[in-house]
């Protein structure tokens, strides 16, 4: 009996992670619908499974919503640390009196 070999001839690239584009709110919503789509009417996707996608989309935007605004606020905090650390540097440093302070103790 023979046995042929199984090649794969389609060229599917795997990039690392943090390379590339990711995905957005925009892709998933496609990829979502391109899947309810294409089900098999007789066989529809599971409503758990369902249910479980629309949960992390919605947690994903919370989170892209989150990041947006501790990035707001990050900026902020910069932007007054810099002009504090301007305005210290524009005030002239008060004069010290040292005489004063040894008449006192005596």
């Amino acid at each position: 009996m023979a046995v042929n070999s199984v090649t794969n001839n389609s060229n599917v690239v795997l990039q690392p992670k943090g390379s590339g584009q990711q995905m957005g709110q925009s892709d998933f919503l496609r990829l979502m619908t391109a899947q309810l789509s294409q089900q098999d009417p007789f066989n529809p996707v599971d409503n758990q499974a369902m249910v479980a996608q629309m949960a992390q989309f919605s947690s994903l935007a919370g989170i892209t919503e989150t990041n947006t605004t501790l990035q707001q606020i990050s900026d902020q905090l910069k932007a007054q640390t810099a002009l504090l650390q301007d305005i210290k540097a524009a005030t002239p440093a008060p004069a010290t009196d040292t005489t004063a302070d040894t008449n006192s103790t005596q």
